[in-house]
């Protein structure tokens, strides 16, 4: 039996939905809502000291971390294989899904924050409750940065340096795909799994035009989302109103952020 426990626009919870869609493994959804703070309940943090999302529950076994996720998920159901067979095409994989864990992830997470997801944060709050919310996460870090975004915006003092990191993400898939049509070698991977998710965030945030600069990543892009399994893992899980905003207001925001650091 498989239990996630997950949110639909939750960038590490939709790699490990893409995993498991290339396995053809269903699965018993927990929607958390993360605005909430479902990941904070009690009963969650038992899964998931952290408290963040996804968890996965195999056979009554929680495993946390998407990028140990989704090895397990390979591990335990080897049939198609999303790791290249190559030792060294599997070492260009890993170095991939690794460095999400080292700045990537939060960097996404950032130019999200400031483009669109503050106006969420601050609907119908008085100071006193934002800041409440914002004391909320766990972690210290990442509580003064999601303060300082919410905040401030586009202005905040972690933007550029995200925005500078999220562009060398993509220069870095645009000279890697010079040697063929995935990430680490001729098999789509873990690697495409681990990225397709933040390139995605990139285009809903109205920023496509960084993708279509480079026309190696635009070329990939489009294999990715062709392929059953975006749909099912990504598209379906959608959440409309976070669609919706992160359209708006990063098209009202395009102009600020290409004024601040370009294309």
């Amino acid at each position: 039996m498989i239990e996630l426990y997950h949110n639909g626009m939750s960038t590490c919870s939709q790699k490990v939905r893409l995993a498991l869609a290339e396995k053809g493994r269903g699965f018993v959804s927990h929607h958390l809502n993360l605005r909430a703070r479902d990941q904070h309940k009690p009963e969650y943090m038992k899964l998931n000291s952290n408290g963040v999302v996804p968890t996965l529950v195999h056979d009554g076994a929680a495993v946390i971390e998407s990028a140990v996720i989704n090895e397990y998920i390979d591990d335990v159901w080897p049939d198609p294989p999303i790791r290249p067979v190559d030792a060294y095409d599997r070492a260009r994989m890993r170095l991939w899904t690794k460095q999400l864990d080292e700045g990537l992830h939060a960097a996404s997470a950032t130019i999200s924050a400031c483009i669109a997801f503050r106006y969420q944060f601050m609907e119908g709050k008085t100071d006193a409750q934002l800041r409440e919310t914002l004391n909320g996460y766990i972690n210290p870090e990442k509580r003064r940065r999601m303060s300082e975004n919410v905040l401030e915006g586009i202005q905040s003092a972690y933007f550029g340096p995200a925005m500078a990191r999220v562009k060398k993400m993509l220069d870095d898939m645009e000279r890697a795909l010079e040697s063929g049509p995935w990430l680490a070698g001729d098999s789509y991977s873990l690697a495409d799994i681990a990225l397709a998710p933040y390139v995605t965030r990139v285009a809903h945030l109205q920023l496509d035009g960084m993708i279509s600069a480079r026309p190696r990543l635009a070329g990939w892009f489009t294999r990715v989302q062709a392929r059953p399994g975006y749909k099912t893992a990504l598209t379906d899980w959608f959440i409309p109103d976070f669609v919706s905003l992160m359209k708006e207001r990063g098209g009202e925001n395009r102009d600020r952020v290409a004024a601040l650091v370009g294309d």
